[in-house]
């Protein structure tokens, strides 16, 4: 850990990133598909972690030293892992996000100006009510994690959409043409939990997005999940809080 990294990091985070509508899911005319969505065990809870500062940080996903932009100077990249929960609600969908979502993604600066590169977000998948019906996280193609006085960062998602009879690539959003714009406002400002290793939370929320209806889930799948969902949504009825913990290592 370099002694500017430990100084630094409170002023950095405060100034930078990285990286109810009621459900209606018993509506008379969806009676059919949610007869068959009637069955499987809802998921376990998320186990209670424990371990020192960083503990539960996997830097596996980190891009390698020669993936850096041309130009970059390891010594001065650091590689971040960000761990989140909190709650997501889109369309007629209101569930808590209980098992983390991890965002992996390098960055610093070549000439002088910020650069990144993206490394991996994975996610559990989170179960829609009492149903089999579930949502996953997937990385939509875009991120901006230099955040400025108005935002935090920005992050394009689709979320998969899981489920009996629907077919592989059914998703709410695609990444190619039409993903989930996220640009995520703080709610809770930067505190640094260790400095060695250094790891720092936050809180940030979007609750402006628009979302757009599914796609790839077939016909006529596709506009009864709309139905079900309650898609599309426009901006202001959907909201997506996040706490989130971060883990940071210096490529050198």
């Amino acid at each position: 850990m370099t002694k500017n990294l430990t100084k630094n990091m409170t002023k950095d985070w405060n100034q930078r990133s990285y990286g109810t509508r009621a459900a209606r899911l018993a509506a008379p005319a969806l009676t059919a598909l949610l007869a068959v969505l009637t069955t499987g065990a809802a998921p376990a809870s998320p186990a209670a972690e424990t371990g020192p500062p960083g503990a539960g940080f996997d830097f596996g996903a980190c891009p390698a030293a020669d993936e850096l932009p041309a130009g970059a100077d390891p010594g001065t990249w650091r590689c971040e892992v960000m761990r989140a929960t909190g709650r997501l609600r889109i369309g007629g969908v209101d569930e808590p996000v209980g098992r983390p979502m991890t965002l992996t993604f390098a960055e610093g600066r070549v000439d002088g100006a910020y650069a990144q590169v993206f490394g991996e977000l994975t996610a559990e998948p989170i179960r829609v009510g009492g149903t089999p019906l579930t949502l996953t996280p997937r990385y939509g193609g875009y991120s901006d994690f230099e955040s400025d006085d108005l935002r935090r960062g920005e992050l394009d998602l689709t979320l998969a959409v899981g489920g009996p009879l629907l077919p592989k690539g059914c998703s709410i959003g695609a990444a190619a043409t039409e993903p989930i714009h996220l640009v995520l406002k703080d709610t809770r400002p930067t505190e640094v939990i260790s400095e060695d290793p250094p790891v720092v939370s936050f809180g940030a929320a979007d609750t402006e997005f628009a979302a757009p209806r599914t796609d790839g889930c077939g016909r006529p799948g596709g506009r009864i999940l709309d139905r079900v969902l309650d898609l599309p949504a426009p901006a202001g009825e959907n909201r997506l809080e996040l706490d989130a913990t971060v883990a940071l290592r210096p490529y050198a």
